[in-house]
């Protein structure tokens, strides 16, 4: 959380660094006339850095306000050295002329201040500012543009991660309603309870979902439902497991990220007419680490029901691990003949 401090110092760092920059320059100024020259007062010698300081602010920033926008927006090299190199050259000759005249009248006592040699010292350290100060200028342009694309950046990877959501969401709906058609043509007792559990788990995604981290316990709460449902729907003929362990309370994970696996897991392990089938599901939380393992059966016939929409399913989870959890996850998969486990570990934040 930014301080009132914080926030100015960072709404006015451009006007900061100008005033550094130019308090450095006549420090540095003053000490180097004061060294040079030891007669001189400390007054004069800061009447004379001023000086200097003030032409040279006015070539920087008549640059900076007028002549290099210009160059920006037309992208005329020739165009702009014409333009800034009469106002530049008539500036430094007003400057020569009046030091001289406020060193020694003109009467030419001091040598130096009417030699070439100080007419290129005085030319080459005002186009040295120039140049300086123009690239703050680029500095604060690319600052402002690394944060103009971190800012799209974000904006798109938000707007990635809902769509990702949003498609989780009807996938499980179309499961669920399945199983409830089932279940009510059978005419089966648990039809009430199996509106219910959904109820609570349309709840769960319509409204608490919509959070970037949710209680781990809510998730798995939600997951519990879930199984919940599944067991209904196939009679509790099918043993399935679900073990938990750690502090679910404290730990937050992002919402709807698990349960593109477990639906997994029952889509293509589990079959009403073999009692040989079964899931695990186990979800261990240490700190900050969380294990996440789904294992299951593979049905007799080797079948997978709707393979194409299950594998844009765990697309969807994959992108969204890559989006949500980047860098801080590990997925681990065992594919055999009888069984299929995934293994996935996860650093929350």
């Amino acid at each position: 959380m930014q301080t009132p401090m914080n926030s100015f110092l960072y709404r006015h760092r451009v006007v900061l660094l100008h005033l550094s920059f130019w308090g450095v320059y006549l420090s540095f100024f003053i000490y180097q006339i004061s060294s040079r020259v030891k007669e001189l007062d400390v007054d004069v010698a800061f009447y004379r850095a001023a000086y200097h300081v003030f032409f040279n602010m006015v070539a920087a920033y008549m640059n900076f306000f007028i002549f290099l926008p210009r160059f920006l927006k037309r992208r005329k090299f020739g165009r702009y050295l014409l333009e800034f190199g009469v106002p530049f050259a008539l500036l430094t000759f007003i400057r020569v002329h009046l030091q001289r005249y406020i060193v020694d009248g003109y009467t030419y006592t001091d040598s130096y201040f009417y030699s070439n040699v100080h007419i290129v010292q005085v030319t080459a350290t005002s186009l040295f500012i120039v140049i300086f100060v123009s690239m703050l200028r680029f500095a604060k342009d690319w600052f402002e543009l690394e944060a103009r694309k971190k800012e799209i950046e974000n904006e798109k990877l938000t707007a990635e991660l809902g769509f990702l959501k949003e498609q989780i969401n009807p996938h499980f709906l179309f499961n669920t309603l399945n199983n409830l058609y089932y279940l009510a043509y059978t005419k089966s007792e648990n039809t009430t309870e199996v509106i219910a559990k959904l109820s609570q788990m349309m709840r769960y995604m319509i409204y608490e979902s919509n959070h970037p981290q949710v209680p781990m316990s809510k998730e798995i709460e939600y997951m519990q439902n879930y199984v919940s449902l599944e067991r209904l729907r196939l009679n509790n003929q099918i043993p399935i497991s679900f073990d938990i362990s750690g502090d679910t309370t404290n730990a937050q994970i992002s919402p709807l990220i698990l349960i593109t696996f477990l639906e997994n897991a029952f889509k293509h392990g589990v079959d009403a007419n073999n009692p040989s089938s079964w899931v695990k599901v186990s979800i261990r939380v240490n700190g900050n680490k969380c294990q996440y393992m789904v294992e299951n059966s593979k049905r007799v016939n080797g079948s997978v029901v709707n393979t194409e929409k299950s594998g844009i399913g765990l697309r969807n989870v994959m992108r969204r691990l890559e989006l949500s959890y980047p860098g801080n996850f590990e997925i681990n998969v065992n594919d055999d003949a009888k069984r299929y486990k995934v293994e996935l570990q996860l650093k929350l934040s």
